[in-house]
């Protein structure tokens, strides 16, 4: 019985001294951090909303400055000039066309699938046949179209986009 009561302390002490080398050589986790990139004008520090609580009441933001958050379904390929935003990849569900204030700055044409943060006014407006034809045949999307191929769309005149991929 002295025997274990003798060498009972000293596993301890080595179980310990194990146990705590072993914690100082495991190596750190990797922490990624993803960064966003800028275009346009810095954004505000006004937290973003979530796309889908503008597209549900958009007369109440009209002319309004928002900071949205959204997934980027499509960009303008031919220059980057445009892009539609949504809150999911889901082409039924709707989503709305972002333009660049003054035709100041453009996205990169790969821009679809990104995740976007931006700032911008919002503005309602009819478009014409000819029109949605026009950005239909550049990849947007209309959800609810007239039936005399004319839209009413929601759209986004953004001050600055920040992008994720």
């Amino acid at each position: 019985m002295r025997a274990f009561f003798i060498l009972t302390p000293l596993f301890v002490f080595l179980g310990a001294t194990y146990a705590s080398s072993s914690l100082q050589s495991a190596p750190a986790p990797q922490v990624t951090t993803v960064k966003a990139t800028l275009y346009g004008e810095a954004l505000g520090p006004q937290p973003a909303l979530p796309l889908h609580k503008v597209l549900g009441a958009p007369q109440s933001y009209e002319g309004k400055t928002v900071t949205v958050t959204g997934y980027v379904r499509k960009a303008c390929t031919k220059k980057g000039c445009w892009m539609e935003l949504a809150p999911t990849s889901d082409k039924k569900v709707q989503g709305c066309r972002v333009t660049f204030k003054n035709y100041g700055f453009f996205v990169p044409l790969d821009s679809a699938g990104a995740t976007a943060r931006l700032q911008g006014i919002v503005q309602l407006k009819k478009l014409t046949k000819e029109a949605v034809d026009h950005y239909e045949a550049e990849g947007a999307t209309f959800t609810k179209k007239q039936p005399d191929g004319s839209a009413h769309e929601m759209r986004i005149i953004a001050t600055g986009v920040e992008l994720t991929k």
